[in-house]
């Protein structure tokens, strides 16, 4: 078991996108398609995760943009890979053909739409498909909080069905093995911690936590219904009288739509003061899905997951400092 150092953090801290980042520059960087760096956000990102020994870049898109942008940051670029792109559609493409060449290992967006970026990812043929549906997951680190939270799907399945549920929290199980957790104990959220025919998200939560009993979902506890309260804190579990072992004590917070984790992920963030970052899971490769509203920490932050992930996947072990 690899020890998460989760149960050092003081009150205010924030340190395990620290802890993260540690691991990440102990491996060798992972060689990357950033699609569209051309504006200063989405290359600077990139550049930052490059400085901290987290990605080999190769930059696509509009060759003149990105060498443009290079400028206003002050940055020479002549030592990455350029692949001249004309428009984001033919740069997004680009990048799935370089995963298959096996030239790269990990995609990153930049400045272009979450649609277009993803288009050619998820194509029948010729995408970067598995026999699983993609999913988001993001990683939120909380102040006073002692394990990072994990909140899936606020960005891709917007009314995600049971199966697709399943394909979810698959996803999730093995972004948090890959970050050391060692036995993920996933929450299925509802309104509620019982099961209510009248509340399908709840009716949802219990065939899931029944399927993960059977073995097809794997590598973590994995229970529901809960209500958020009862999911995160041992003393509204303990009220409810909840025994599970994932109740209060969860790391994965599985939500039943896109608008739960929307609100959910913003309210951790503005009120609650949390960092975040976020990978795809379920590709070929793992893909930052970054936001253009996203600053340079956020972005290195997505490349360590993505780093630590590449390497969980080729080794099934995660990497350790």
């Amino acid at each position: 078991m690899v020890e998460p150092a989760f149960s050092q953090k003081t009150a205010g801290d924030r340190i395990h996108f620290q802890v993260f980042e540690g691991r990440a520059e102990a491996v060798e960087p992972v060689p990357t398609a950033v699609v569209c760096p051309n504006e200063a956000a989405s290359l600077g990102g990139a550049l930052e995760a490059y400085d901290r020994k987290l990605i080999e870049p190769v930059l696509v898109g509009c060759a003149e943009e990105i060498q443009r942008t290079a400028d206003e940051l002050g940055r020479s670029i002549s030592e990455f890979e350029l692949v001249d792109c004309t428009g984001d559609s033919q740069a997004a493409a680009m990048a799935v053909k370089l995963v298959h060449d096996r030239r790269v290992r990990c995609l990153m967006k930049g400045h272009l739409h979450t649609d277009v970026f993803l288009h050619p990812v998820v194509a029948r043929e010729g995408g970067l498909r598995t026999g699983r549906r993609i999913s988001h997951v993001f990683v939120a680190d909380l102040p006073n909080h002692p394990r990072p939270l994990l909140v899936t799907d606020a960005a891709i399945n917007i009314a995600p069905d049971l199966a697709t549920k399943a394909d979810i929290i698959q996803n999730a199980i093995e972004l948090a093995l890959a970050l050391g957790i060692d036995i993920p104990k996933v929450a299925v959220l509802s309104a509620v911690e019982t099961v209510s025919p009248g509340i399908p998200s709840s009716m949802d939560a219990a065939i899931l936590a029944k399927m993960a009993d059977r073995g097809q979902i794997k590598g973590g506890l994995v229970d529901g219904p809960f209500a958020m309260d009862n999911a995160i804190d041992p003393q509204a579990a303990a009220t409810k009288g909840l025994s599970s072992p994932v109740a209060g004590k969860a790391e994965v917070l599985v939500v039943p739509s896109i608008e739960a984790g929307n609100i959910l992920l913003k309210g951790l963030t503005f009120l609650g003061g949390a960092e975040s970052a976020g990978l795809v899971i379920g590709a070929t490769v793992p893909i930052m899905l970054t936001s253009r509203a996203d600053d340079d920490r956020a972005r290195a932050a997505s490349a360590a997951l993505a780093l630590l992930y590449d390497h969980w996947a080729k080794t099934r072990t995660p990497a350790t400092t």
